[in-house]
This record gives structure tokens, C-alpha cells and sequence, in this order.
């Protein structure tokens, strides 16, 4: 196997149907070896507040206590994946929905309180991705549509962060195979304004991303996804781009749209 790609999708694509169907339909036509990690805190959210359970987030991260965990359970391995795979599966592309738990895929540990209680939000373990599933299911035929719930020892469910789950498994891939990461979402990048979707950041290094964090150039969302990509670069990942998922095609060439991500 000479490379794994790992797509997360998140954002609006994930919450409209046609989005999400538009950009399921170009990803089933790519000719290479993919993983995909999806979030769906929109839907979560909208369920949540059905229900009468009030959304919490800090710093783009959610407070997950026991209702919430159970909800994002449901939502998360059960509505979007299996909506995402059946999808998938309907374009010939052949896929297999699992999360987290399935193959002990993310061994994970609650996120100890510091100045904020997570509640049931997980950290993945520093030896705890099972990368050996990955590559066997791939080496099948499979494509793997991977909802972010894990398991700690106990059995205890876990909520962990898309972008996490989406650098964590590709920097456990990269210690086997060249790895590359690619975050789809509706922006056509790292923006320098977010009210102007032209002012894409082409490039993201060690030396600017700490100057313009400081000046507050990015949102709390896309923090995460930003430390989560210098991580995994770090890590020997071989790319990372963060994009429109109108344009995943490209990522996979030479000439890309997006923001890279480099050291």
C-alpha cells in the first residue's frame, strides 16, 4: 500500500443533505485509499435541544455530561454514520460504518479536569490507535466511515473531538504508511477574515500561525483543527490541507486549493 488519505467532513456539509450528498458523490469517484472521519455537532445540537438539553461548548470543544453522551452516541455512530455509508455504499463505493469502540479502533481515557470539567470527553491514549484495522479494512476494498465515539478500559463511552480523532488516527497510520490528512468543511480555507471567504491563508508554518493566533485572526472552531494539524505534521504526517469540499478532488494533486499546513 503506497498511501492512506484521511478526510474529515464537518460543518454545514455534514448538516445539508444536498451538501453532504454532493460531496459524498465527488469523494466515491476518487481513485485512492481513504479514511473518513465525519463530525455532526450541528445535528447533535439540534437533538439536544429537541429534547430539552442545552448544548454546551468551551473553546470549540463540548461539555459532554451523561444525557449529552448519550445523545451524541446515537446521533454520531448511529443517524450520520450509517446515513454517510448507506450513501457511500449507493454509489459503489464500498464502505463499513464503525466508530471508535469497533476493533478497539481509539483507546481512549476521560479528560482529567483542569480549569474546565469536559465531563464524558475523551483523550485518545498516546499508543491507542489500532492503525492495523485501518490498513486491513483498506487493503480489502473498504472504505472506513468512522464516527468519533470511543471506549476507555471500563467500558466507559468517550466523546472525542472529529479534528482529534481525524489527526490522531493520522499520525498512528503515518508510523506504517504515508499518511497525508485533508479537513473538508464549506470555507475554502484558513481565512484572514472570516467575513471574506477570498482571504484564504495559502500556507500555515510554525513562524506565522503563532503571530496571527495572536492577533486573534482565528476562531475558537478552528483552533482545534489548527493545533490537531501542526500536531500530526509533526508526527510524520507527510500533508495536511484544510479546504472546500467542493474542491477534496484537488487535494490530491500537485496544484491545490486550501491551506497547507507545514512546520
Amino acid at each position: 500500500m503506497e498511501e492512506i488519505n484521511i478526510v474529515k467532513i464537518g460543518g454545514k456539509v455534514i448538516d445539508d443533505e444536498n451538501a453532504r450528498n454532493e460531496f459524498l458523490a465527488r469523494l466515491a469517484k476518487i481513485k485512492k485509499n481513504i479514511v473518513l472521519v465525519h463530525g455532526g455537532g450541528k445535528v447533535a445540537n439540534q437533538v439536544l435541544t429537541s429534547m430539552g438539553i442545552e448544548p454546551k461548548m468551551v473553546n470549540g470543544r463540548r461539555i459532554t455530561d451523561a444525557d449529552t453522551l448519550r445523545v451524541v452516541t446515537m446521533v454520531y455512530t448511529g443517524l450520520i454514520n450509517k446515513t454517510i455509508t448507506a450513501k457511500l455504499n449507493s454509489l459503489n463505493r464500498c464502505s463499513v460504518g464503525i466508530s471508535g469502540v469497533d476493533g478497539v479502533l481509539l483507546d481512549a481515557v476521560k479528560r482529567p479536569v483542569k480549569d474546565i470539567d469536559y465531563g464524558f470527553a475523551g483523550d485518545i491514549t498516546p499508543e491507542g490507535v489500532n492503525a492495523q484495522l485501518l490498513i486491513d479494512l483498506v487493503s480489502n476494498g473498504y472504505t472506513p466511515v468512522i464516527a468519533t465515539i470511543a471506549a476507555d478500559k471500563n467500558a466507559q463511552l468517550l466523546n472525542i473531538n472529529a479534528d482529534t480523532v481525524a489527526s490522531t488516527l493520522a499520525a498512528g497510520l503515518a508510523q506504517k504508511v504515508k499518511t497525508n490528512l485533508f479537513f473538508c468543511f464549506e470555507k475554502k480555507g484558513v481565512l484572514m477574515d472570516a467575513n471574506d471567504d477570498n482571504s484564504v491563508i495559502p500556507l500555515l508554518n510554525s513562524e506565522n500561525y503563532p503571530k496571527l493566533s495572536a492577533q486573534g485572526i482565528f476562531s475558537d472552531g478552528m483552533i482545534p483543527k489548527l493545533e490537531n494539524a501542526f500536531n500530526t505534521i509533526n508526527k510524520g504526517v507527510n500533508k495536511v490541507i484544510i479546504g472546500n469540499s467542493n474542491d477534496v478532488e484537488g487535494f490530491f494533486e500537485a496544484e491545490h486549493k486550501g491551506t497547507m499546513i507545514c512546520k
